[in-house]
């Protein structure tokens, strides 16, 4: 028998050591924003700050960001039978997505500025969204459907009158019921079919008449509806006085099953906690919503609000991955030194500040904007006409350089799974494709230059409030209006992306502190910038740009 002790396993690993990697982010404060709390006042909501840094310290906690990252990993999955054979056409969520979805709802970020009287309501709404949306995006789906729901379903008074009260409501109550049985409700839109996609009046979907007035039944395929387990749907479908909106619901006042078979889920390439389907319609009980062949202008309300909440989304993005970067560069250390402190780190980090900064401080303009037209403002009403239109363009159409970028701060670390990352540079491209890609949201806004004259005075007195207080602002908009004189579908793109630098550095000069101005004008109209993040020109104050975007941790 062999003699020799048996040696116990070493208890520890040279190489196994962990240094020189940063700790877990959260918890934080999402809401640790400057520029986001800045707006939240300026723009006439200081009555939530309170709430919003409450709502801020749960995003960041440690729960609710595991809870992003569980309905991420845990997809949804389609029922399309009971045990028994009977069609149910239901879709399975893990439990993190109805916690998602609950404190959003619960918080106000679905229908319930529609409901509170107090100005900056849907400012706070968008702040809250700025916040809360640094958990996971795909939540944001359905609440962001009910939101812009409600002012289309007031085309038809009668039916707002039933169902307006559920849909501004703050309870969630998941689970397929008639809907005025339940405490609270939330709203899809099915409008794109895959024979058109954004040119809805190509739709197929046919509506018929019924023998009750208002009543019709539907047949056809929709191409992309998310969120197939809301309780509600806003649907365009051709009525014999042409293309109209309808009002569908899951379940039929008797209990029954309306009919909205989900063909598939789409395997989508972000956005993958929500759930994005196929249904097909026939004999489906719909209710008209506004009078017949008035389809699109009854829900395009719906679409400037939707717009709202993709700028606002491509915003949080880029705040959430700026956190991410600048985290990870202030607990690593290569070459001698931590990466927050060597000047080409710090030089993309204040760039990526710039633009992050930027975004949130339009976004919030926007709400603001949105807040005031609901409040019977012509002059806001007309501005946000235009500049939602070139805010959804620019502001979503840099977000996935941006997420590039931030992702690449982190290194190899940033391209795992582990580390989120992934993840937002996966969302980042669906919101320049979602409520109209690039083309259609520049067109948009040439045709309301055309038709509505109102909204060109509205962008030019809104400049001419920073007017003379940099020169190369003024020479912007100089230029702004002389190619809005020869400006046609070739230079659509050209034109929206100078209206929106023009927005956004007029913001920056008049409510931000003037390294931060002064850099953004410099770079963005001046021409002083490489094509890259991290070309911020020489004698630019990185200094004062960090310690604005990460307060108290340079």
């Amino acid at each position: 028998m062999d003699s020799t002790p048996v040696q116990s396993p070493p208890r520890h690993h040279a190489t196994h050591d962990v240094t020189n990697q940063a700790p877990p982010l959260a918890p934080y404060d999402a809401s640790a924003d400057r520029a986001l709390l800045e707006g939240l006042r300026r723009e006439g909501a200081e009555w939530a700050e309170d709430g919003i840094r409450r709502l801020g310290l749960q995003a960041g906690s440690e729960e609710a960001q595991e809870w992003g990252e569980q309905a991420n990993r845990h997809e949804p999955e389609l029922r399309t039978h009971d045990r028994y054979g009977n069609r149910i056409d239901e879709v399975e969520f893990h439990p993190s997505w109805h916690h998602l979805v609950r404190t959003a709802v619960a918080e106000g970020l679905a229908g319930a500025p529609w409901a509170d009287d107090r100005p900056g309501a849907h400012v706070a709404r968008t702040a809250g969204g700025l916040v809360w949306g640094h958990t996971e995006a795909g939540h944001g789906c359905p609440t962001s459907m009910t939101y812009a729901a409600v002012p289309a379903l007031r085309a038809q008074p009668e039916l707002a009158k039933v169902y307006e009260p559920l849909l501004t409501g703050r309870a969630y109550d998941p689970g397929l019921r008639v809907p005025t049985e339940k405490p609270g409700l939330l709203a899809g839109m099915g409008m794109t079919e895959k024979q058109g996609g954004s040119d809805v009046r190509t739709n197929t979907t046919t509506a018929t008449p019924t023998g009750e007035p208002g009543v019709y039944t539907l047949r056809g395929h929709k191409w992309f509806t998310s969120a197939p387990m809301c309780d509600v749907f806003l649907v365009l479908a051709q009525a014999p006085g042409g293309l109209s909106c309808f009002l569908v619901p899951r379940i039929l006042p008797d209990g029954s099953r309306n009919t909205f078979r989900i063909q598939r889920l789409k395997d989508k390439l972000g956005n993958r906690s929500n759930a994005s389907s196929e249904p097909e319609f026939e004999r489906t009980v719909a209710w008209l919503v506004g009078p017949e062949g008035r389809g699109v202008k009854t829900i395009i309300e719906m679409v400037n609000c939707t717009r709202l909440d993709c700028v606002m989304s491509s915003a949080t993005l880029m705040r959430k991955t700026l956190v991410e970067a600048g985290h990870h560069a202030r607990h690593r250390s290569a070459f001698g030194a931590r990466l927050f402190d060597q000047p080409l780190m710090r030089n993309v980090l204040a760039d990526l500040a710039l633009e992050s900064e930027a975004a949130t401080t339009l976004t919030l303009r926007l709400a603001g904007a949105a807040d005031r037209a609901v409040r019977g403002d012509a002059g806001e009403r007309s501005f946000r006409r235009l500049a939602t239109a070139v805010g959804k363009y620019w502001v979503t159409k840099r977000g996935p350089a941006f997420t590039a970028e931030a992702l690449e701060c982190l290194g190899g670390n940033g391209y795992v799974e582990e580390s989120g990352m992934p993840r937002h540079y996966r969302e980042a491209p669906l919101l320049s494709i979602w409520e109209g890609s690039g083309n259609v949201n520049a067109l948009d806004v040439l045709r309301a230059l055309g038709r509505e004259q109102d909204t060109t005075e509205a962008l030019f007195t809104e400049l001419a409030l920073a007017r003379g207080a940099d020169a190369r602002l003024d020479a912007a908009v100089v230029g702004l209006k002389e190619q809005l004189a020869e400006t046609d579908q070739v230079g659509a793109r050209r034109l929206v992306e100078g209206m929106a630098l023009a927005l956004q550095a007029s913001l920056l000069v008049r409510h931000a502190p003037h390294a931060v101005a002064d850099a953004f004008c410099a770079t963005r109209l001046g021409g002083d910038w490489g094509h890259a993040f991290g070309t911020l020109p020489a004698g630019t104050d990185l200094d004062t740009i960090l310690e604005r975007a990460f307060p108290g941790h340079d």
